[in-house]
C-alpha cells in the first residue's frame, strides 16, 4: 500500500470529523450560553451556573406545557396504533395487493403544507357540529395523521420481515383461529417494530409546532408553542428549554435506534 493510500482514510475520517464538529458548534454555543452567568462582551463566558436549568424546571406552566406534549403525542399514537395495527394485518395477509395502493395513501397527509391543512382545518372546526377548535382533541387528530406514515412503514416492514402468511399457516396447523393466532403469534413478533415506530415518530410529533401554533396556541400550550411564547424572555432561560428540548429528543431516538439493533 503506497503513503498517500495509508494517509487517505485518515483524511477521511479528519474531513468526517471536521464536519461533525461544525454541526455541533451552533448547540454548543446554546449548551454553553445556558450554563452562562453572563456573556456579552467577552469570547468566554464570566461565569457557568445551573440556576437557568433549575428556573426551567421549576416553572409550573414549562411542565404543564410538558405534560401536554406527552400526553397530546401519546394519544396520537395511541390511536395510531389501535387502528393500523387491524389494517396492516388485514392488507398484508388477506388484500397483498392493495399494499401498493397503501402506500400512496398513507403519504396523502405530507402532499399539503401544515399551514394550508390548518386553514381548512380552522374553517372546518371552528363551529358547526363538532366545534374542537382551540382543544386538544383537534391536535391529537392531526398529530394522528402525521404519525400514520411513520407508523405504516416500520411496521409493514417488520410484517414483511417475519414472513406473516408462514406464521399464519403455522398457527392454523397447530388450531389457532385467524385472530386469536394474530394476537398470540403474530404481536409479540413485531414487538420491536411497534417499539421504534413509536419512538421515532414520537420524536417527530414532540417537535412538531405549526398545526400547535395555529390550532390550539395559548389555549393549550405545548411545549413548543411555550417556546415560542418565552422568545423574548432570558436567552439563557431559552438556552435553558432548548437544550433540555434537544436531550429529551436525542434520549428518545437513542432508544429506537438501540431496539432497532439485531440483537441476534
Amino acid at each position: 500500500m503506497s503513503p498517500a493510500e495509508k494517509r487517505s482514510p485518515l483524511f477521511h475520517q479528519l474531513v468526517v470529523y471536521l464536519l461533525f464538529l461544525i454541526l455541533l458548534l451552533p448547540l454548543l454555543g446554546t449548551l454553553l450560553y445556558s450554563l452562562s452567568t453572563s456573556w456579552s462582551a467577552t469570547i468566554l463566558p464570566s461565569g457557568l451556573t445551573f440556576k437557568w436549568y433549575v428556573a426551567l424546571w421549576s416553572d409550573a406552566r414549562f411542565l404543564a406545557a410538558f405534560g401536554r406534549s406527552l400526553l397530546v403525542c401519546f394519544s396520537a399514537l395511541a390511536l395510531s396504533l389501535l387502528l393500523i395495527l387491524p389494517l396492516l394485518f388485514v392488507v398484508n395477509y388477506h388484500f397483498p395487493r392493495l399494499d401498493g395502493v397503501m402506500n400512496v395513501l398513507i403519504l396523502l397527509p405530507f402532499a399539503i403544507p401544515p399551514v394550508v391543512s390548518s386553514v381548512g382545518l380552522m374553517q372546518l372546526f371552528a363551529a358547526g357540529p363538532l366545534p374542537i377548535l382551540g382543544t386538544p382533541w383537534i391536535l391529537i387528530g392531526t398529530f394522528f395523521t402525521i404519525a400514520l406514515p411513520f407508523m405504516y412503514r416500520a411496521i409493514s416492514n417488520n410484517l414483511q420481515a417475519i414472513n406473516l402468511r408462514d406464521l399464519m399457516d403455522a398457527a392454523h396447523l397447530l388450531g389457532a383461529s385467524t385472530w386469536p393466532a394474530a394476537f398470540m403469534v403474530v404481536l409479540p413478533n413485531l414487538r420491536k417494530g411497534l417499539m421504534v415506530s413509536v419512538f421515532l415518530s414520537f420524536s417527530f410529533l414532540f417537535g412538531e409546532f405549526v398545526f400547535a401554533n395555529l390550532l390550539v396556541g395559548s389555549r393549550y400550550e405545548t411545549l413548543q408553542v411555550y417556546l415560542y411564547n418565552m422568545r423574548n424572555d432570558s436567552g439563557h432561560f431559552t438556552s435553558a428549554l432548548v437544550i433540555s428540548y434537544f436531550m429529551f429528543v436525542l434520549l428518545m431516538t437513542w432508544a429506537a435506534n438501540r431496539l432497532n439493533k439485531d440483537k441476534s
